[in-house]
């Protein structure tokens, strides 16, 4: 199934790019991050950057947390298959081009057995191509798009370890709405779950993400066990390979909401989970699939369906921006997820940064991503850079 097109093609200026270029940056970290399936020692990156003839530039990123290596393989994935593609004709919209990347490269990721990481490097290259664009028509990208400034977030990423202290010092810098991980026995998740609504009263926005830590049993005896504390959605209770018919039969026993989508990739996965009626949040990661040019129809088609569209990111800043236009372009209720965890590679490689307010972030009227990396503060960081 092919989704609605973004924008048509006579409103765009068409691309002959010059450079395709991958910088992968990691920066070591003095408290590592959790999750049910793996810890991350290190925060890691990879940016795409590309310049057309004319010396226009776009910035983009590719999604890399896990497993601790993947971000210079995916970077090399990028330089080998993707950019000769990209370098070697006239793009009429970034659109054009991912579906061309999608296309040429399907039999290719069968082949190798990493469809995901193909993709996520076209992602990545995507979102560049569209910063690239919008800023030759000197229109920010949520505008662009058809969308409006402000858009409301939530601080994820509140680990199993006294999650209170993160979630008080996040509030303090301004977020309202706030998103445990759970995954780590019930009487800890419950207990974590219990000081969080405690600390932050009743009005508070909580969630929960069990990062496919449980069995739709499992599910069953969680979801009533964390209900009493009103989570707003339970994210990824159970493997995202499960049935929509397994998803369907936890979501008709679960009190809480479901919410998933960051492991889904390609239009008819989406369109499926859309239409099975068993998410209630749908939350696609633009650097793992689609960029721009697959998640703005899956948002528009979430929301006409009467689903909360929340994109998903735990990366860089490049990402995290791109994710903020993504849901400012399509506006309604829902949320843009801001990592909790110390992450230079998020401040830094998106300057200026935006500030939150009162669980806010108004993006600013400067063309594209409004964003650039700060190269010099990240040079120290700069793993591997390579020119195609």
């Amino acid at each position: 199934m092919t989704l609605a097109p973004i924008t048509s093609f006579n409103k765009l200026p068409a691309v002959q790019l010059a450079k395709v270029e991958a910088m992968v940056f990691r920066v070591p970290i003095d408290e590592p991050v959790q999750t049910s399936f793996g810890i991350m020692y290190d925060r890691p990156a990879v940016l795409v950057r590309v310049e057309d003839r004319e010396g226009a530039v776009g910035w983009g990123e590719i999604w890399c947390n896990f497993p601790g290596v993947g971000a210079e393989h995916r970077a090399r994935v990028l330089e080998s298959a993707i950019a000769p593609i990209l370098l070697a004709q006239e793009w009429k919209t970034p659109e054009h081009a991912f579906r061309e990347l999608s296309r040429r490269l399907h039999i290719l990721g069968i082949q190798c057995g990493e469809p995901g990481t193909i993709a996520q490097a076209i992602a990545g290259a995507d979102i560049a191509l569209w910063d690239l664009v919008a800023r030759k028509v000197d229109q920010p990208l949520w505008r662009l798009l058809g969308g409006t400034a402000c858009i409301q977030t939530y601080a994820s990423g509140l680990s199993p370890t006294q999650p209170e202290k993160l979630a008080a010092a996040k509030r303090d810098e301004g977020f309202r709405a706030f998103k445990l991980k759970v995954g780590f026995g019930a009487e800890r998740d419950v207990a974590n779950l219990r000081a969080l609504r405690e600390l932050l009263g009743p009005d508070a926005t909580l969630m929960v993400d069990a990062n496919q830590a449980w069995t739709p049993d499992e599910v069953a005896d969680m979801s009533l066990r964390l209900a009493e504390f009103r989570p707003a959605w339970l994210e990824e209770p159970i493997a995202a390979d499960y049935s929509l018919a397994d998803w369907g039969r936890i979501a008709r026993q679960s009190p809480i909401p479901l919410a998933a989508g960051e492991n889904m990739r390609g239009e008819q996965q989406f369109t499926d989970a859309i239409d099975c009626g068993a998410f209630s949040v749908i939350q696609p990661d633009l650097g793992k699939w689609g960029g721009f040019s697959g998640c703005l129809p899956v948002a528009r088609q979430a929301m006409d369906k009467g689903r909360m569209f929340c994109p998903h990111w735990l990366g860089g800043g490049i990402g995290l921006l791109a994710s903020m236009h993504l849901k400012a372009a399509v506006g309604g209720a829902g949320y843009v997820e801001v990592d909790s965890n110390p992450n230079p590679l998020r401040e830094l490689l998106a300057t200026p940064y935006p500030a939150v307010n009162e669980g806010a972030v108004i993006l600013s009227d400067h063309p594209g991503l409004g964003v650039a990396p700060d190269m010099d503060a990240v040079r120290g960081f700069l793993t591997r850079h390579h020119y195609a």
